[in-house]
């Protein structure tokens, strides 16, 4: 872990777990950006952090890289029970995918009780969701395809359950350079339960600076470019694209 700054406090700590939303201060929430000014530490993956760096001048700053989750979890813990006020950042919202729940199973095992709040942030999905237009108008899950964490076969199953009840899929963490094959499997499963030409959106890097936007259709959703950054939205069996939207009917007599 990198350490940047040096602040003290000797009041009672508390530690926050804050959602950044998809990474620009205009889609955070006010009391998210309130939250992490009054922080004396801000503890995050690297490349959120750089998202948020005009909130964190002046501050103790701990990043570090991917895969760190529990040490960033029980470094905040120490920092908040030595006394300071401390939020550890999550992209999206804490408790999607997050650090969220990471946190509360390291708090758990504390001795020493530290007040935790959890800030919501937009959720990734939200955010890829506004981007293409209305897809998740109706039941939707979502599923992470990483399974660093969670064993394929559990993943697998709920892919199929989730085309099964035509539900529209939201997939997260659809692909990286470790892991290639999953993405594939999953369209393959997808096709075999929903016609070819059912709309997907893929978003990449959703309201960033990278930001791209394709509308496309379960047949040829593997031609386009798919990386960690994205989110990919496959529709149910009334969702439609119309003028670059893709849209999920709600059950309205239009």
């Amino acid at each position: 872990a990198e350490i940047s700054g040096n602040n003290s406090r000797n009041s009672a700590g508390k530690l926050f777990v804050v959602g950044i939303g998809p990474g620009n201060l205009e889609n955070m929430s006010i009391r998210a950006v309130e939250v992490i000014k009054s922080s004396d530490c801000v503890i995050g993956y690297k490349t959120y952090i750089n998202l948020i760096k005009e909130l964190v001048e002046g501050k103790e700053v701990i990043t570090s890289g991917m895969r760190s989750e529990i040490e960033r979890a029980s470094l905040a813990i120490e920092k908040a029970e030595a006394g300071k006020v401390v939020s550890v950042i999550s992209s999206g919202d804490p408790g999607v995918f997050g650090m969220a729940g990471l946190v509360l199973e390291v708090a758990k095992n504390c001795e020493q009780r530290i007040p935790v709040e959890v800030v919501p942030g937009i959720p990734s999905e939200n955010a890829a969701a506004a981007l293409l237009g209305a897809p998740l108008m109706h039941d939707h899950v979502a599923i992470s395809l990483s399974d660093l964490l969670t064993p394929w076969e559990v993943i697998e199953k709920r892919v199929t359950l989730a085309a099964d009840g035509d539900f529209v899929v939201v997939l997260y963490n659809p692909k990286s350079s470790e892991r290639k094959w999953q993405i594939e499997k999953t369209i393959e499963i997808l096709l075999s339960k929903k016609p070819a030409g059912t709309p997907v959106g893929i978003v990449k890097s959703a309201m960033r600076k990278k930001q791209n936007i394709t509308i496309t259709n379960l047949g040829e959703a593997l031609e386009h470019p798919i990386d960690m950054t994205t989110i990919l939205i496959v529709g149910n069996s009334t969702t439609f694209v119309y003028d670059n939207y893709m849209v999920t009917k709600r059950g309205y007599k239009v």
